[in-house]
């Protein structure tokens, strides 16, 4: 787990005193949790047992200002997020609701506690995107898009690996940025992922959205779909990909012109872009950040690019770069850092049958 950090958690510890009246030695904070940015959470436990997150955003490095304001707007507009009691700008400190210490992740105790919960955090992307302002959110661009992209290339080709760019490179950031952007503009959480949904009462709550952007329809379903610890087989993918789309023509988010074939290429392109962006950023906080345990997820990204990009004979010759160039030296990368990374098991839905 992340460390506290000394020289801020004096400072947390006296504001917060100050928001509830207290001395700083009648409060017992303790660390809940970090993540791969600069943030770190602490649980404050007041004289009465009532329980905070204290949220600890160096302003140095985090700006709390998009937080502030999603989570304003959000839970304005109906959606499950955490309530900020305090908060201190320019500290870069805020006292939010505690949810608890149970993401979605950890409840997948079985294949169909799995997929039961998967369902429902798909439910929980059409409220976001039924009732989610969008309009004061910035706009996944293709500047953006293609921003995130070209994280492949130099920190995981040239900063891990030591390789060129693949055939073609130029051709396929423009065909994947392209595709992302005809599609029908809705907010994006931007990491909706297992590990960013709180169980709370057998309802899910949303965290860590301060980078949420307008932006495809699908980037949040294929966030979920295809994220850090789950990898799904076609038939699975099919099914939520098929329920999706028709979901979205009933709500009026999509056309119906835009036919099963055609979501079903959308959401594939979404997957490589996506899968292509983590491994760019995975290997930048390893190299530029020195954060550990992320090398050891980058065969299981390799593996979800690979799935989105064989239906298509248009990435054909990726794959092959893929296959006969870059896993190469991917294994060849982590072995030389004595790195074994977990298997990456497909779920079915056969299975629980």
């Amino acid at each position: 787990m992340t460390s506290a950090d000394p020289a801020r958690l004096g400072p947390l510890t006296a504001w917060a005193a100050e928001q509830y009246g207290l001395a700083p030695d009648a409060l017992r904070l303790t660390l809940a949790a970090g993540d791969a940015s600069f943030r770190r959470y602490y649980r404050l436990t007041l004289p009465d047992g009532a329980t905070r997150i204290l949220m600890d955003a160096p302003p140095a490095q985090e700006d709390s200002r998009p937080f502030l304001a999603i989570a304003t707007d959000w839970l304005a507009a109906g959606l499950p997020v955490p309530r900020v009691h305090h908060a201190d700008l320019d500290m870069g400190f805020l006292a939010l609701d505690d949810l608890g210490d149970t993401p979605l992740q950890n409840s997948f105790t079985s294949r169909k506690a799995t997929l039961d919960g998967f369902d429902k955090a798909i439910t929980l992307i059409h409220e976001l995107q039924a009732k989610a302002p969008k309009d004061a959110l910035p706009i996944y661009d293709a500047a953006l898009l293609t921003r995130e992209l070209e994280l492949f290339p130099e920190w995981c080709l040239d900063g891990l690996l030591g390789i060129a760019s693949p055939p073609g490179w130029t051709t396929l950031v423009t065909q994947l940025v392209d595709s992302a952007l005809e599609q029908p503009r809705f907010v994006v959480h931007r990491d909706f992922d297992a590990m960013n949904l709180m169980l709370e009462d057998d309802a899910l709550v949303l965290i860590d959205f301060q980078d949420a952007v307008a932006g495809p329809l699908t980037y949040d379903f294929i966030s979920l779909t295809r994220g850090r610890y789950r990898r799904f087989d076609a038939t699975t993918l099919h099914h939520w990909q098929a329920a999706f789309r028709e979901s979205a023509i009933v709500d009026g988010r999509l056309d119906p012109a835009i036919d099963a074939e055609r979501f079903h290429f959308w959401c594939d392109a979404m997957a490589a872009q996506r899968s292509l962006k983590v491994l760019g950023i995975f290997c930048r906080l390893t190299l530029r950040d020195g954060k550990a345990g992320y090398l050891a997820r980058l065969p299981h990204f390799l593996a979800h690019l690979d799935d989105s990009l064989a239906p298509w004979p248009a990435f054909v010759d990726l794959r092959h770069w893929l296959h006969s160039t870059f896993t190469p030296a991917l294994e060849e990368a982590l072995a030389s850092r004595s790195i074994e990374a977990p298997a990456s098991e497909v779920m079915t839905q056969e299975a629980t049958a």
